[in-house]
């Protein structure tokens, strides 16, 4: 079975329908594309470490087997492909059509493209490529002179029907971003007035408003020195010990001052509640950690959405996805971990 070699150069990412399935036509290319993608130097054994040519399997091409020890090395090991029963060429149009789609796509809209029969199956995918939307090295926001992070809180959900007057399914979402200022001369954006914008953003689910809590997510999201405004609430009121430039603003309930001060936050909640309830119709508090990932992974890559193709397949680096069970135990995953980065 022939394959196809890569130059490094020409892993390039699909930006149209026709070169996707001109690089991709089969199950083969998909393996030679992850293959050279993981190891670009030649393959090299994950169990003894020799670099040389491997055995391939005509009916087997997710599995390279070490001609020196014997032992088989699988394509997927260390993605979130890992040990999966569904074909390469599925998960790369899965990979496709996310990353191809600027607002997203839900499983059922994403169960029907793919002509899956099961809509668990879809679930799961679009959950695993997730995943590979959070870097476990991702670097904090902030951190130059010139750069200023805007951070506040916000509540996500609604009320629920037959739980009783007050109860509600309403969780809280802390979030960070960094606020740039356009170049003048730069005509090529679209402008605001004030020519701010928004950089890169950081979303995370936490417990409750306290200042332990939001100082903890500023901590993990924000580098040390960098200039912060915030409102007046008293959750903020320690970050200056915790070595941030920090403002607080006064609202005192007028949105202009919230609009004039922290533009950019708001305008980052108004999209994110948008994006929930217009793409994916709600989103239950156990899953909602994950979509807030795949809300900041799209919106730190806006002006660069094709590059996040081999993100989501988690090829840069090792990954660890949940099974179907995991992602409905009672338990999601603790809630103090940050968002994707880029």
């Amino acid at each position: 079975m022939a394959f196809e070699v890569f130059e490094r150069d020409d892993l390039r990412f699909p930006r149209s329908l026709s070169e996707f399935q001109r690089l991709f036509p089969d199950e083969a290319a998909c393996a030679a594309y992850l293959e050279h993608a993981r190891w670009s130097d030649g393959f090299a054994c994950r169990h003894c470490g020799v670099a040389d040519e491997p055995y391939r399997f005509a009916n087997r091409s997710g599995v390279l087997r070490c001609r020196h020890c014997g032992r088989d090395t699988s394509l997927t090991a260390g993605t979130v492909m890992e040990r999966t029963h569904t074909p390469l060429s599925v998960w790369f149009w899965a990979a496709y059509l996310v990353a191809s789609q600027t607002p997203g796509i839900s499983a059922v809209q994403f169960q029907r493209q793919l002509g899956l029969s099961r809509y668990e199956t879809a679930f799961q995918i679009l959950h695993k490529l997730r995943v590979g939307m959070v870097r476990p090295d991702q670097d904090r926001i902030g951190g130059r002179a010139e750069e200023v992070v805007e951070a506040d809180e916000t509540w996500v959900g609604g009320r629920t029907r037959g739980k009783g007057r007050g109860v509600h399914d309403m969780a809280i979402v802390a979030g960070a971003v960094e606020v740039r200022q356009r170049k003048r001369s730069d005509s090529s954006l679209n402008k605001r007035k004030s020519g701010r914008y928004a950089g890169r953003v950081r979303l995370t689910l936490v417990p409750d408003r306290s200042a332990r809590s939001l100082g903890r997510f500023i901590e993990s999201a924000v580098a040390p020195g960098t200039r912060i405004i915030t409102d007046d609430w008293s959750g903020y009121a320690g970050l200056a010990s915790r070595n941030y430039l920090h403002t607080a603003v006064a609202q005192r309930g007028d949105p202009q001052v919230a609009e004039e001060f922290m533009p950019i936050i708001h305008l980052v909640f108004s999209n994110l509640k948008t994006w929930l309830c217009g793409i994916h119709h709600g989103v239950s508090p156990q899953h909602l950690q994950a979509y807030l990932d795949e809300f900041t992974f799209r919106f730190n890559r806006r002006f660069y959405p094709f590059n996040a193709f081999r993100s989501l397949l988690g090829i840069a680096g090792d990954v660890t996805a949940l099974t179907y069970a995991e992602l409905y135990a009672e338990k999601s995953r603790p809630t103090t971990s940050s968002s994707s980065g880029s």
